[in-house]
Formats: structure tokens, C-alpha cells, sequence
């Protein structure tokens, strides 16, 4: 296990929804954590968490989420909870790359 990860070093890899790119930093049985680099104009669709509960930290961009039904236009420096069972989804509709620190803890 790595102790320490440089944001400028991380290699990302492309996820199943284009336009967003992940860079594992843990994976545990109960949980996991990764950065991950969101393309401009690009959405991760709506969807749902049966068995955890999500989170993304904001460090650069201005991403838009929603979830249960709420819009929120996010800043750098903020932090988003997305509990089990709850719709949301990710939205770019900047003409800037996101960066997000997004984690699981299962349920």
C-alpha cells in the first residue's frame, strides 16, 4: 500500500462513461477512494448506490451535482454526500477540466 500519492504523478484511466478518467488511490473491502478527472461537457448519468454510500471532495472546477432531486453548482474546496439508495448524478457543462476526490464507504 502506497502512504503517499502526488495529484501531478497519478496516472488516470478511463472509466466505463466518457469523459471521466479515475486514478485509484485505495481499495479497501470497505470502501475505496480515487481522483478522479472529469472532461469538459461531460455527465455521469443519474444512478444509484444500493449498498454504499458515496462522497466527493471538490478540488478543482466547477462540477454540477444532483442529487434527491437538488442542483448544487460546487466550488473547489467543498464536500458532497451522495447516501445509499439516493439518485445523483455528475455534471461538466464547463469548458474546464474537474478534478474530484470521490470515495465509498459500503454499507
Amino acid at each position: 500500500m502506497n502512504h503517499q500519492y502526488k495529484i501531478s504523478a497519478l496516472e488516470y484511466a478511463e472509466g466505463k462513461v466518457k469523459g471521466f478518467a479515475g486514478s485509484p488511490l485505495l481499495d479497501l473491502k470497505n470502501g475505496a477512494v480515487k481522483m478522479v478527472k472529469v472532461a469538459a461537457h461531460s455527465e455521469y448519468p443519474e444512478h444509484v448506490h444500493p449498498q454504499k454510500t458515496e462522497y466527493a471532495f471538490v478540488v478543482e472546477g466547477t462540477p454540477e451535482f444532483e442529487i434527491d432531486g437538488g442542483t448544487y453548482q460546487c466550488q473547489p474546496g467543498e464536500f458532497y454526500v451522495f447516501p445509499t439508495q439516493t439518485k445523483h448524478k455528475i455534471v461538466n457543462k464547463g469548458n474546464e477540466e474537474c478534478l474530484l476526490l470521490i470515495g465509498s464507504i459500503n454499507n
